[in-house]
């Protein structure tokens, strides 16, 4: 009886294509190992210096990181960039959202570029819940800064910081200034107490105010206000002309009833349109003059020595705090005392002396 020859399938499977030497294993973990290598800390300190914003860029997010090494490094390159530092003029620029900021600082950046400067704007958004990323993305709010050459925009979440002013702020600005930057714009969100961090680490602080927002006299901006070096009535364009002026008016009243500041300067409004480029040298010149006083009575130099002293003393509050709170003796105790508080068998005070004393 003949043998049944063996049926074919339609399912075959074929050999695979050999690997060309150049995606070998070998090759793909040499890719690997270059991209995973990480500049020094001295190759990025000779970067910075050099005015290499990759260098500058790589090097603020290792400040703004909470990981302990990366904060070891971050120590090494600030400390390296320390005597190239403190040659920049540092503006704080606040104001409500819808104020135009951004449009503002824009306007103003490029002004100052075109006059060979070069500029820094340190961006503090407001951080979403879920990413705790910056949401507002300041690059894509002032597309023609970020397209020159002279600029440097670093938009940076505010967590849950002071204020919302981004944590390591001080130690970007020391960067930024060694990279060659000479003029420090900080953003703030707007909101809460950003104001008071803001204007404890600038040289000049300037307030955007809209007209006809019904706060030229308002208690609660009191402090902002008395903060403020100046006072720039922003949108004062078409039909809002009247009422900007009407508002200079009202502010220019409301800052003589303010006690006089330690650095002789009287704070000054003025007007300007942030959209048409109107009144943007205005406000440079006002902010010239301004330094060029503080220089003259020593002024400028004594103001910073103080703010380093009270973002020394700002350093150790919050390292201590931190310190004790995560201690695991006090997450245990703090949750008990917490209990009795609610039972009513101790009070806060007591609660908190027991904590203290552990």
């Amino acid at each position: 009886m003949a043998k049944s020859k063996p049926k074919k399938s339609a399912l075959k499977e074929n050999d695979g294509i050999k690997q060309p030497e150049s995606l070998s294993s070998v090759s793909a973990k040499a890719i690997k190992s270059k991209r995973q290598k990480q500049p020094s800390a001295e190759e990025l300190v000779k970067g910075i210096i050099q005015g290499n914003i990759t260098a500058l860029s790589r090097a603020i997010t290792l400040i703004e990181s909470t990981n302990p090494s990366h904060t070891k490094k971050a120590n090494t390159i600030i400390n390296a960039c320390l005597p190239y530092a403190n040659n920049s003029i540092r503006i704080g620029i606040t104001g409500v959202p819808g104020v135009g900021k951004s449009t503002f600082i824009e306007a103003l950046g490029v002004y100052l570029i075109k006059n060979s400067k070069k500029v820094a704007v340190l961006a503090v958004d407001p951080s979403s819940t879920l990413s705790k990323g910056s949401i507002l993305g300041d690059k894509t709010r002032m597309e023609d800064l970020v397209k020159t050459k002279n600029a440097f925009i670093r938009p940076s979440p505010s967590g849950d910081s002071l204020g919302g002013v981004a944590r390591k702020t001080r130690e970007t600005i020391i960067l930024c200034e060694a990279a060659g930057f000479d003029t420090i714009l900080i953003e703030t969100v707007g909101v809460g107490q950003s104001e008071i961090a803001v204007h404890s680490m600038v040289d000049f602080f300037l307030l955007l105010k809209l007209a006809g927002a019904g706060d030229e006299l308002q208690g609660i901006k009191r402090g902002i206000i008395e903060m403020a070096d100046a006072i720039v009535i922003n949108k004062a364009d078409g039909e809002n002309i009247k009422a900007a002026n009407a508002a200079k008016l009202e502010f220019n009243r409301a800052l003589h009833l303010y006690p006089e500041k330690a650095s002789g300067w009287t704070p000054k409004t003025t007007l300007c349109s942030a959209l048409k480029n109107e009144g943007i040298s205005e406000v440079w010149d006002m902010i010239t003059d301004y330094v060029l006083k503080a220089k003259s009575n020593n002024y400028f130099n004594r103001h910073r020595k103080q703010q380093n002293t009270f973002w020394l003393l700002q350093t150790i509050e919050e390292r201590l705090k931190s310190n004790f709170y995560n201690r695991s003796i006090i997450k245990t105790e703090l949750k008990k005392q917490i209990a009795l508080i609610e039972e009513g068998k101790t009070t806060p005070f007591n609660a908190a002396e027991y904590l203290l004393g552990l």
